[in-house]
C-alpha cells in the first residue's frame, strides 16, 4: 500500500513537472476595487485556480503576475470581509493581458472558504455542516490577546476557569467539558491531554490567522474524540513584506498590571514562491487578590513565544509548507508567591517548556481533480510543577510529553458520480502519545503511552442546492481491545438562494485514559485533590444529532444571516468523578469511574447584521439542558442526594458584539457575555461540609475605542483603550485562607479591567 502511495506522487510529480513553464512571458495585471466605495483594495488575494500561484495587491491595490503557465484558467480574488470573485482568462506566451475586479464586502463572512468541515477547501456558505470562524477582527475588537479570550464570542462555546490558584481554563462546547472537543492547530490534533490543561490561554492572538469551529460531531473525520466539536487554530501565512508591532497594558480591577507585546514580521519572495513569517510575544501578569485574604484568585504568569510559518513553492502544482514554535511559561498562584512553594501555605506553581513544529506538503493535478497531501507534526512538553499545601515537600512534580502525528490524504474531485458531482477524500493518520507525570511524594505515576492508527474514507456528492456527505473513521485505539467505527452523515439542502438546510448525524469515542484536569491538582481543604483511574474504566461513546436553518439575505445594503440549530448528544459509559476519601498522606481521592450515560440536548441560536458598511451586530444565544440518565453520586458525604443535573452546565448563555466605524479611523467596539445561572460543587475546607451552590446570572459587558493615523501609503499607527467588564459582573462569594477549596471558581474570567493599547503596522 505505501508503496503504491509512493508511486503516485511520484507519477504526480512527474505530471507536474511538465507543466511548470519558466520566461513564457504571460504576464497578468491589474487592480481591485470596493464596488461600493470605488476604493482601491490593499491585501487581497489573487490567484489563478488549481495552482499555487498567487500574489496579494499592493498598498494602492494592484496586482502583477509574470510568466504564467500557457492555457485556459480561472483567476480568483478574495479577502476576509469581501465575497470572492473569478474570471475565466486565456494566457498567450509574450502577451500582458489586464484584469480589474470590482468585489462586494462580506460582513457576515458567508463567503469566507475553511477547511475544517470537510478536510478541504470549501466556501462556507456551501459546507454541509455550520463552520463558525473567528477572525482577526473579532479577537482585535473584543480586546482579546489569547485564544481563550476570543472562544467566548461564538454561539455554544463558554469558556471557565476552574482553579482559584493556577488558573486552569477550558472551553465547553454545547455544555460539555473541555476534553470533549477536539483542538487542532493548522487541522492536525497536536494538543495533548497536557497541553490542553493551559494550552487555550498560551496560544497568544497574534499568532491566529483564523479560528474554525463546528459544533457537535459534525467534525468526526477530524478526530472521533470531537464529540461537543472542534476547534481549528489556522496560524497565519506569510502574504506581504510587513512589520506589525503591538502592545496592550492591563490594570486589572485598577491595580495590578497586566502586559502583553506581541510582534509579527513577514518577507515574501518578488515571485511569491517563498514566504516566511517570524511570531513574538511576551506576557507579563501581576498576581491579584480579589477578597484581600492574601490567596491569589488570578495567578502570577510571565510568558515568552517565539516561532515562525513559511512556505516554499515547488512548482506551480506543489507546495511545502512548515511552521514551529516555543512557548516557556512560568505561573503560580496561591499566597506568599515570594517564597519557595514549599514555605507558603498553599501553592500552584508551574513552568512548561513546549516545542512543536510541523510541515505540509501538497500536490496536485493541473485540472485540481487530484489533490494529495502528506503531513507531520511534533511537539515535545517539559513541565516543573509543585501542587501542594500545608508547606508539604512531597508536592513537587515533573512530566515529560512527546506527540508526534503522521499521515497523508488524497482527494479526487468526479465530475459525476451515479447521480451527482462528487467529492472522494481517503487518508491516514498516525498518533502517538507518550506521557510520564511523577510526584513522587505522592507515590503518583502516570506512564500512559496512547498510540492511535485511524483511517478516514468520505464522500461528498454536492452541487449549489444539494450536498450529501457520507463517511466514517476507523480508529484502533492501544487502550481498547477492538477497533472503533465512527461514522458520520451530513445533509445539506438549499431550498432557495437564501437558505440552508442541514441535518447530520456521527458517533464518537473517548478512551479510558488520563485527560487534562487529571493533570491539574487543585488545592482543597489544606490538602490537595488527586484524580485517578478507576481499574475498570469503560470507554465512553456518544451518539450526535443536529439539524439547522440558516437565512442569509440582503436588505438593500442591509446584509442578515440567521441561524437556529438544535443538538442533541446522547453519551453511553459517561465518564463522572466520585470523591472516595482520602490517601496515605490525607489527600483526597477522586476516581474517575463510569456513569450509566448522559443527555444533552439544546438550542443554539445565531444572528448578524450589517445595516451599512460602518456597523456590524453579531449575537449568540444557547438554551439547553444537560442531564445523567441516572443521579450520580459526587461526594462522600451521604448527607447530599445525588445530583442528575451537570455540574457548571448553565441553561442559558449568549454573547453579542456590535462594532460601530464612527468615522473612517475611529472605531467603537462593544462586546459582552451573558452566563445564566448553574448548578457548581463546593468541596469542604473553609465550609464545613460538601454543598452544592446555584450560581447568580453574570452579565460581563467591554468597551473598546480605537484610532487609526495613516502616517504613509502603507503604515499606520493605531492607539486604543477602554474597559472590560464594565458593570463589575464577578463572583463575590471565593473561600478564604488555606483551608479553601480552590475549584470553587464561576463567573467572568476577570473583575473590571482598563486597558490602553498601541499597534504599528509598516
Amino acid at each position: 500500500m505505501i508503496k503504491k502511495i509512493w508511486g503516485l506522487i511520484i507519477l504526480l510529480s512527474c505530471s507536474i513537472a511538465g507543466f511548470t513553464q519558466d520566461n513564457t512571458d504571460a504576464n497578468l495585471i491589474g487592480h481591485v476595487i470596493n464596488k461600493n466605495s470605488k476604493e482601491y483594495i490593499p491585501n487581497i488575494n489573487v490567484s489563478i485556480k488549481g495552482t499555487t500561484i498567487g500574489t496579494v495587491t499592493d498598498a494602492t491595490g494592484h496586482y502583477f503576475l509574470k510568466n504564467l503557465p500557457i492555457g485556459n484558467f480561472t483567476i480568483v480574488v478574495s479577502g476576509l470581509g469581501f465575497k470572492s470573485e473569478e474570471k475565466e482568462i486565456t494566457l498567450v506566451s509574450g502577451k500582458t493581458i489586464e484584469v480589474d475586479f470590482e468585489i462586494e464586502e462580506d460582513q457576515i463572512q458567508l463567503e469566507s472558504v475553511v477547511v475544517s468541515a470537510t478536510r478541504n477547501e470549501i466556501n462556507r456558505k456551501e459546507s454541509p455542516t455550520i463552520v463558525n470562524i473567528i477572525s482577526p477582527q473579532i479577537l482585535e475588537n473584543t480586546n482579546s490577546v489569547c485564544l481563550a479570550q476570543g472562544l467566548n464570542f461564538q454561539p455554544g462555546l463558554r469558556v471557565e476557569t476552574n482553579c482559584q490558584n493556577c488558573g486552569f481554563q477550558q472551553v465547553r462546547i454545547n455544555g460539555l467539558d473541555g476534553p470533549y472537543s477536539q483542538i487542532l492547530i493548522d487541522s492536525r490534533p497536536i494538543f495533548s491531554s497536557l497541553a490542553s490543561v493551559y494550552g487555550i490561554e498560551q496560544i497568544p492572538a497574534n499568532m491566529i490567522e483564523r479560528v474554525e469551529i463546528i459544533r457537535g460531531g459534525g467534525s468526526a473525520i477530524l478526530g472521533s474524540n470531537a464529540i461537543a466539536g472542534t476547534i481549528n487554530i489556522i496560524t497565519k501565512e506569510p502574504t506581504t513584506n510587513s512589520v506589525t508591532i503591538s502592545n496592550t497594558s492591563s490594570l486589572i480591577y485598577g491595580k495590578k498590571t497586566d502586559i502583553y507585546t506581541s510582534l509579527n514580521a513577514s518577507v515574501v519572495s518578488d515571485d511569491y514562491k517563498t514566504g516566511v513569517m517570524i511570531f513574538g510575544s511576551t506576557r507579563q501578569r501581576s498576581p491579584f487578590d480579589y477578597d484581600n485574604d492574601g490567596f491569589t484568585e488570578i495567578a502570577k504568569m510571565d510568558v515568552k513565544n517565539i516561532g515562525g510559518r513559511g512556505f516554499y513553492k515547488l512548482s506551480n502544482f506543489s507546495k511545502l509548507t512548515f511552521e514551529y514554535h516555543n512557548l516557556g511559561e512560568f505561573r503560580r498562584g496561591g499566597n506568599n508567591l515570594d517564597l519557595p512553594p514549599h514555605d507558603a501555605d498553599v501553592t500552584e506553581q508551574i513552568e512548561h517548556n513546549i516545542n512543536a513544529g510541523s510541515i505540509n506538503y501538497n500536490i496536485f493535478s493541473k485540472n485540481y481533480k487530484h489533490k494529495f497531501n502528506i503531513f507531520t507534526s511534533a511537539q515535545k512538553i517539559v513541565r516543573k510543577s509543585y501542587y501542594g499545601a500545608q508547606k508539604d515537600l512531597n508536592a513537587y512534580g515533573s512530566t515529560d510529553d512527546k506527540t508526534l502525528i503522521a499521515g497523508m490524504q488524497y482527494t479526487y474531485s468526479m465530475d459525476t458520480l451515479i447521480f451527482m458531482p462528487a467529492q472522494l477524500t481517503i487518508g491516514t493518520e498516525y498518533t502517538n502519545n507518550k506521557m510520564v507525570d511523577k510526584m513522587l511524594g505522592y507515590e503518583r505515576i502516570i506512564n500512559q503511552t496512547v498510540n492511535t492508527k485511524s483511517i478516514f474514507l468520505q464522500n461528498e456528492w454536492k452541487n449549489e442546492k444539494i450536498s450529501i456527505l457520507l463517511g466514517g473513521r476507523f480508529d484502533k485505539h492501544n487502550l481498547i481491545d477492538n477497533p472503533i467505527i465512527s461514522p458520520r452523515l451530513n445533509l445539506r439542502y438549499n431550498p432557495n438562494e437564501f437558505m440552508s438546510l442541514r441535518a447530520s448525524y456521527s458517533s464518537g469515542f473517548r478512551a479510558p485514559q488520563a485527560f487534562d484536569e487529571d493533570l491539574h491538582i487543585t488545592a482543597v481543604g489544606g490538602n490537595v485533590a488527586i484524580i485517578r483511574l478507576a481499574p475498570n474504566l469503560k470507554t465512553e461513546k456518544s451518539h450526535s444529532y443536529s439539524a439547522s436553518v440558516d437565512f442569509y439575505k440582503t436588505f438593500g445594503n442591509i446584509q442578515t444571516n440567521f441561524l437556529i440549530e438544535g443538538f442533541y448528544t446522547d453519551l453511553d459509559n459517561i465518564f463522572v468523578l466520585e470523591k472516595i476519601g482520602t490517601d496515605n498522606s490525607g489527600n483526597i481521592l477522586l476516581e474517575r469511574r463510569n456513569g450509566s450515560g448522559a443527555i444533552v440536548q439544546g438550542i443554539n441560536l445565531e444572528g448578524k447584521v450589517a445595516p451599512t458598511q460602518n456597523l456590524q451586530f453579531q449575537f449568540g444565544f444557547t438554551f439547553q439542558k444537560s442531564e445523567y440518565k441516572e443521579a450520580q453520586q459526587w461526594s462522600d458525604d451521604e448527607n447530599l442526594t445525588p445530583q442528575k443535573k451537570m455540574f457548571r452546565a448553565p441553561d442559558r448563555y449568549g454573547y453579542l458584539t456590535i462594532n460601530y466605524h464612527v468615522i473612517k479611523n475611529f472605531n467603537i467596539s462593544l462586546s459582552g457575555t451573558y452566563t445564566g445561572s448553574m448548578l457548581v460543587q463546593h468541596f469542604a475546607g473553609y465550609v464545613a461540609e460538601d454543598t452544592e451552590k446555584k450560581t447568580p446570572d453574570f452579565y460581563d459587558l467591554n468597551l473598546k475605542l480605537s484610532y487609526d493615523f495613516k502616517l504613509n501609503s502603507s503604515a499606520k499607527l493605531q492607539l486604543n483603550g477602554g474597559v472590560q467588564n464594565i458593570f463589575n459582573s464577578y463572583q463575590n462569594d471565593f473561600d478564604k485562607g488555606e483551608f479553601r477549596d480552590a475549584g470553587y471558581i464561576y463567573g467572568p474570567v476577570l473583575p473590571r479591567t482598563y486597558f490602553l493599547g498601541l499597534k504599528v503596522i509598516i
